[in-house]
């Protein structure tokens, strides 16, 4: 892809450009009405890739962000905004324009790679997390701090739920709102993205039996944990060591099973019930749910490249809750952008499984390439893999290994202990046994 540097305006992701070209950013603001007749230091255009580019750069405030933007843009005569203006120019875009591009990225990555699916069935997940948002008088009217045991936490937090494919962790659909609202309710939200054709993974915080209607319902197929100690009706046994039941009117099948993790530290025995609406046990075998239900963690993984790799356990910059949708729709974008070029990547390759692409790669290749303006500028060439998809694959992760616990960090930006001193950080190689539970009659 060649862009000319006579019809360049400062505002540009690098190479990603080519997956947000400035085509698709002038139709998105001709339709939420942001196009401008008026000649502007900085265009709607502009301001639209300063935005995404701030979610690169979450370390730096917006005139810094410009700064790299037009750091490999010395050969052309630029005028600095000051902060001033780069804040007006945000205001006036609002966040629709953001809100609209993010809806034109999200969705499952085309790919080839079969780990996506599970006997034809896209495999997806939904969980919840919370960001933190500046602490300031308009924020902290629609987003409240969080009771804390020493009183309140020191800054607003929301509530953000994600829709996402498992073997890609690309974004289907997300929603945030203020923390009073729940993950139950935003899940009923995120129904609209569900389709037949695809089986939803999720933990045992969505086994209500209302909402078990209501993802049902959309034809999708369920594979949720419940507690063990649930009591449901038992209709019909079958061979796999499951048996047929039902949840408000739902038919369910539920399978129980021992789960045995072994280390050098020892083995660790628990139980796991889950419920799913996959009720023939021939073509949709105990064993390989349970097995199937692991990769429920990929959004796990997901939240803390955003939290962590991305934002770096940052605070959200905006100050405003216009600001704050702005930011996290922006981010969204940048995180589906990310993983669109890494299965773009790891696609070129038959066979090879997206979960050995590494996202800080692709993040930090990312970065580089707005710094020195790669794929803007006349006589820049792209190709299908580009830059960050070589870097992918020159730097692909070693085959995942079994987790045995929950994700936590080892240092912290705190000096402060979070968690106590006792936890125990280390790493084993672990092997695991699943035993499937066949109840008493």
């Amino acid at each position: 892809m060649r862009v000319a540097a006579g019809v360049f305006a400062p505002g540009h992701l690098g190479e990603l450009t080519r997956l947000v070209p400035f085509e698709m950013v002038d139709d998105v603001l001709a339709v939420t009405r942001r196009t401008q007749s008026r000649v502007r230091l900085l265009p709607a255009r502009v301001v639209m890739y300063l935005l995404l580019a701030g979610c690169l750069f979450a370390e730096l405030g917006y005139r810094q962000v410009w700064s790299k933007l037009t750091s490999g843009l010395s050969g052309l005569p630029l005028v600095a905004p000051t902060g001033s203006a780069l804040r007006q120019a945000r205001q006036r875009l609002g966040p629709q324009p953001v809100q609209a591009l993010f809806d034109l990225l999200r969705g499952p990555a085309v790919t080839s790679a079969a780990q996506v699916r599970w006997r034809g069935l896209l495999l997806t997940v939904v969980d919840g997390t919370f960001l933190t948002v500046a602490d300031s008088a308009a924020n902290s009217g629609r987003y409240a701090k969080q009771r804390c045991n020493n009183g309140g936490s020191g800054y607003p937090q929301l509530r953000l739920s994600a829709l996402l494919s498992c073997g890609t962790r690309s974004v289907l659909d997300a929603v945030f709102d203020p923390v009073s609202v729940g993950e139950l309710d935003q899940a009923r939200h995120l129904c609209r993205s569900l389709r037949p054709g695809m089986l939803l993974l999720a933990d045992r915080n969505y086994a209500a039996a209302d909402l078990i209607i209501t993802l049902a319902a959309t034809g999708a197929h369920l594979l949720i944990r419940c507690k063990t100690g649930r009591k449901l009706p038992t209709l019909r046994r079958h061979h796999d060591g499951s048996f047929s039941s039902i949840i408000g009117g739902q038919p369910i099948r539920v399978i129980d099973a021992q789960i045995s993790i072994t280390t050098t530290a020892g083995t660790h025995t628990g139980g796991y019930r889950l419920i799913t609406t996959l009720l023939n046990p021939v073509t949709h075998p105990s064993a390989e749910l349970i097995r199937l239900y692991h990769q429920r963690w990929e959004i796990e993984s997901a939240y803390l490249e955003l939290k962590s790799s991305i934002l770096g356990g940052r605070v959200l910059r905006a100050r405003t809750p216009d600001g704050i949708q702005q930011e996290i729709y922006a981010l969204l974008s940048v995180y589906q952008l990310l993983r669109t070029a890494m299965v773009d990547a790891t696609d070129s390759r038959p066979g090879l499984d997206p979960d050995r692409a590494s996202f800080t790669t692709a993040l930090n290749t990312a970065r580089d390439q707005i710094v020195h303006a790669a794929g803007v500028l006349a006589d820049t060439v792209i190709d299908l893999v580009g830059v960050i998809g070589a870097d992918v694959l020159a730097h692909l992760l070693p085959e995942r290994r079994l987790r045995t616990k929950t994700r936590m960090i080892k240092r912290s930006n705190s000096k402060y202990q979070a968690r106590g001193p006792t936890i125990d950080r280390r790493s084993y190689q672990a092997t695991t046994s699943i035993d499937i539970v066949i109840p008493d009659p």
